[in-house]
């Protein structure tokens, strides 16, 4: 049994104009100890898929659909003593922007001592302060006894994303939910922060769902990966199957937008044409077909399911059997003209 199933998960947002379904039907399984890939453009569904887990959402928005389960437990409409006793112990996260996601007005032991004695159950504030220094340290944060008084804009954007690592593993939890840890870093940052998230997921034994637009990131660190648009799972496959042959014309595209060292490229780099669907008034049918290539008129006709495509994998796409990387490259932006 896996550790983690979401099955056909729906989140809605209700707003004074009407409301929409932000994800829709979305289905994922974690097996422990797994690391797992969520990539997606922005606004697919990637951070709320996430966030629905925990259930930190948004004040307008519920989940309305599917089912949350976790070591066998129940966590879709959870009471709020058994949301306490998961998050942190059960499950961790790491969110997206790691200096707002630190109290402004705390320090970072101040903040450590509270999880510390909410989550992990410690009392006494020496053995707080102990444990925080700790964590700090685990984590890579050089002279972790200062840090203890600092606050957090006394941080650079790595120190942050560290302590906020340090948080989500007060309760050394089994899984770890890691929504963009690397967006807002320099390229060495991010390489650190990846290698200690690899470093500690084999230390904790934890399974890992790490959030991502950059499939180099997931390349580098995770062994299956799933793919949304549009707040819906189109594709699930072992990472180096998918980076071998998208079964989805979608990923197909994606992959056909990473820059290459290797590939002439004159007339510029590969861009997905349109934009991504208005989710309070989504296009009939296959949410990608006004944008894919491929596109026939039986596309617009109905939903697509998640279809069989092969060994542990699944698309959601009618012509799967002629998807290949080649076959649906996004044409050229070309550069524009020096004045």
């Amino acid at each position: 049994m896996a550790l983690l199933e979401v099955d056909g998960l729906v989140t809605r947002f209700e707003l004074a104009g009407g409301g929409f379904d932000v994800i829709d039907g979305a289905t994922l399984e974690v097996a422990a100890g797994e690391t797992v890939g969520l990539v997606g453009e922005s606004g697919s569904g990637k951070s709320m898929t996430l966030r629905s887990i925990v259930h930190a959402l948004p004040p307008k928005a519920a989940i309305t659909g599917g089912r949350i389960t976790f070591d066998g437990q129940d966590l879709t409409r959870p009471s709020a003593r058994t949301l306490r006793r998961v998050r942190g112990r059960g499950i961790g996260m790491i969110f997206q922007d790691p200096v707002s996601a630190l109290n402004p007005v705390l320090t970072v032991g101040d903040q450590l001592s509270e999880t510390l004695q909410l989550t992990a159950g410690v009392r006494r504030e020496k053995a707080r302060k102990a444990r925080a220094v700790e964590l700090l340290r685990l984590v890579g944060v050089p002279e972790p006894d200062r840090r203890l008084s600092a606050y957090p804009h006394e941080l650079s954007g790595g120190m942050a994303q560290r302590v906020v690592i340090a948080l989500a593993l007060v309760g050394e939890p089994r899984l770890l939910l890691a929504d963009e840890p690397t967006s807002a870093l320099d390229v060495t940052v991010q390489a650190q922060i990846l290698q200690l998230l690899v470093e500690l997921q084999q230390r904790f034994e934890m399974a890992v769902v790490l959030v991502s637009h950059d499939f180099g990131v997931v390349a580098q660190t995770c062994r299956r990966v799933y793919v949304m648009y549009g707040g819906r799972v189109v594709e699930e496959a072992p990472v180096v199957d998918l980076f071998a042959r998208p079964r989805h014309p979608y990923t197909a595209a994606l992959l056909a937008c990473i820059p290459s060292l290797e590939a002439d490229r004159p007339e510029g780099l590969p861009a997905i044409r349109g934009a991504p669907p208005d989710l309070a008034d989504p296009p009939p049918g296959c949410r990608f077909h006004p944008r894919c290539p491929l596109a026939i008129d039986a596309c617009q006709e109905e939903d697509v399911p998640l279809l069989d495509v092969g060994p542990a994998r699944r698309a959601a796409c009618l012509r799967h059997e002629i998807v290949d990387r080649g076959s649906v490259a996004p044409p050229p932006v070309a550069a524009e003209a020096a004045p």
